[in-house]
C-alpha cells in the first residue's frame, strides 16, 4: 500500500496535478497551521469547538482546508489555544 507522501510524490509528475495542488496549497497552508494550533494546545477538535462555542464538526471544516475562515475566526482559534494570531504577506 502506498503512502500519501508516495501518492502525492507520483501524482506530482502529471502537470495537471502539480497546477491543481498550487492552487490549493494556501488552503492546506492554512489548514496545517490551525492543526498545530489546537496540537499545540494539547486539546481535541470537540475541546476546542467548545471554547470557541461552535461544533467539532465546524472545527472539523476549518482544519480540511476546504474553508476560507475570516479573521474572527481565526481570532478566535488563536484565543482558545493561547496562541497569536499573525498574517503576513511573503513575495511570491
Amino acid at each position: 500500500m502506498s503512502t500519501l507522501d508516495e501518492l502525492h510524490d507520483r501524482w506530482s509528475r502529471n502537470a495537471d496535478y502539480r497546477e491543481a495542488y498550487e492552487q490549493l496549497e494556501p488552503g492546506f497552508d492554512l489548514a496545517h497551521a490551525l492543526i498545530e494550533a489546537r496540537r499545540w494546545a494539547g486539546i481535541t477538535q470537540a475541546e476546542l469547538a467548545v471554547r470557541m462555542r461552535t461544533t467539532q464538526s465546524a472545527v472539523a471544516r476549518l482544519e480540511s482546508g476546504q474553508l476560507s475562515p475570516s479573521t474572527r475566526t481565526l481570532e478566535k482559534v488563536a484565543q482558545a489555544t493561547g496562541t497569536r494570531l499573525r498574517i503576513q504577506f511573503d513575495t511570491a
